[in-house]
């Protein structure tokens, strides 16, 4: 089972930009769909962004797209997310995942999880 770290979060100003790392270690990287979640304190956790095992599917969901970048490199075990114009209610908790499912689904069991990463919008 693959072992998850997360770098790059922090406090920026609205409209500024903000790339979040994950790296992983421990399984194949890439057979894994990978994603990157965030929670708010009191709400429950969303996938805002997932990338299959070798970027051959990409999905976003509205509020990010078109501002946030989810990409991979296998050759470095590593997932990243550009985000860029941010929005004070982009603050949140962001959090990296994989699954063994080949693409995401409502359903898609997530098998390994980073600790977490706090990123912070001021308006």
């Amino acid at each position: 089972q693959v072992q998850l770290v997360e770098s790059g979060g922090g406090l920026v100003q609205a409209g500024d930009s903000l790339r979040l790392s994950c790296t992983a270690s421990g399984g194949d990287f890439s057979t894994y769909l990978m994603a990157w979640f965030r929670q708010i304190p009191g709400k429950e956790r969303v996938s805002i962004a997932a990338i299959s095992a070798h970027s051959n599917n990409i999905w976003y969901i509205a509020a990010v797209k078109d501002r946030f970048t989810i990409s991979r490199d296998n050759a470095k075990s590593t997932v990243d997310l550009q985000m860029d114009n941010l929005k004070p209610e982009d603050t949140a908790v962001y959090y990296c995942a994989a699954s063994t499912d080949e693409l995401l689904r409502p359903n898609t069991k997530w098998a390994s999880w980073g600790q977490g990463s706090q990123v912070t919008v001021s308006s």
